[in-house]
């Protein structure tokens, strides 16, 4: 049998962990993902000491990454009709609507008077924060790996709308601010990913980051959202922390919440560390 153990942390870099959940089915809340020739489900979730971070551990054939085969699984065809449903939900049951609720307090605070802001939203999905960011009179652009999102975002939402690696993409512009939202659970290097947003930041800018935060979850047992098969990482308090400074940030809040749709979460907003003050 394969031995899951990880030999680090992919946050902290130290190695002594211990094994959480182990799955021999998928939990419920989980989308179906097609798994090659209809292979057993086995999975494992660690969690390392110190950080506190969790990752999910599995060698099997399933395509859980954010274009093709992931739209297919979560919106089959019905992207423009999930959107649609999304954006009519009402306050009290919207994590959008308090996400940019929390960004636009942040914003006033951070950039003084100003009423428009350019905003860069990285894996944007559906659209669904980007409609709230052009409703509220800012300037938005998208990024996202898949053309069929890329489509609905152009035609439906109206903003910029870019398809392709952010990792890849050229950083011709810069943007007061950079969000990621519900986005470096699915990569394998979040680190990274966190510290090439640096590269799109104008002068004063900062990044704002939504994770899962799986010391809550965990508290709830195996079968939480927060520890699902596409997500490859699931965050503690520390180890928000930790991967915003070795991407070269310092945190300047970081809350916990728990979200309309139930879900636990960690939001950050981040700046680089030369300009945090």
């Amino acid at each position: 049998m394969i031995d899951f153990r990880p030999e680090r942390c992919p946050i902290s870099g130290l190695s002594e962990a211990h094994r959480v959940f182990v799955y021999t089915a998928p939990p419920a809340v989980e989308i179906g993902f097609p798994r090659a020739n209809d292979e057993p489900y086995y999975r494992e979730v660690w969690q390392f000491v110190i950080s506190n971070h969790f990752v999910s551990r599995h060698a099997m054939n399933i395509a859980a990454g954010y274009a093709g085969d992931y739209v297919d699984a979560t919106y089959g065809d019905g992207i423009a009709r999930t959107f649609e449903r999304i954006i009519a939900l009402p306050p009290e049951r919207s994590d959008n609507i308090g996400r940019m609720r929390r960004i636009r307090e942040f914003s006033a605070t951070r950039f003084g008077e100003r009423e428009v802001f350019d905003l860069l939203d990285v894996g944007a999905g559906l659209g669904v924060f980007p409609h709230a960011v052009k409703q509220a009179g800012w300037n938005c652009t998208a990024i996202d790996p898949d053309r069929r999102a890329v489509h609905h975002m152009r035609e439906r939402v109206g903003v910029t709308a870019i398809c392709g690696d952010f990792m890849e993409i050229a950083a011709t512009d810069r943007f007061d601010l950079v969000t990621f939202n519900k986005v470096l659970e699915h990569v394998e290097d979040p680190i990274s990913m966190l510290r090439r947003a640096r590269e799109f930041l104008a002068p004063g800018g900062c990044v704002y980051l939504e994770v899962p935060d799986g010391e809550m979850a965990a508290c709830e047992g195996s079968e939480r959202e927060e520890f699902t098969v596409e997500h490859l990482h699931v965050f503690s308090f520390a180890s928000t922390v930790i991967m915003a400074q070795r991407a070269g940030y310092s945190p300047l809040a970081v809350e916990r919440v728990r979200e309309p749709s139930t879900k636990f979460t960690l939001r950050a907003f981040l700046a680089p560390t030369e300009l945090a003050a």
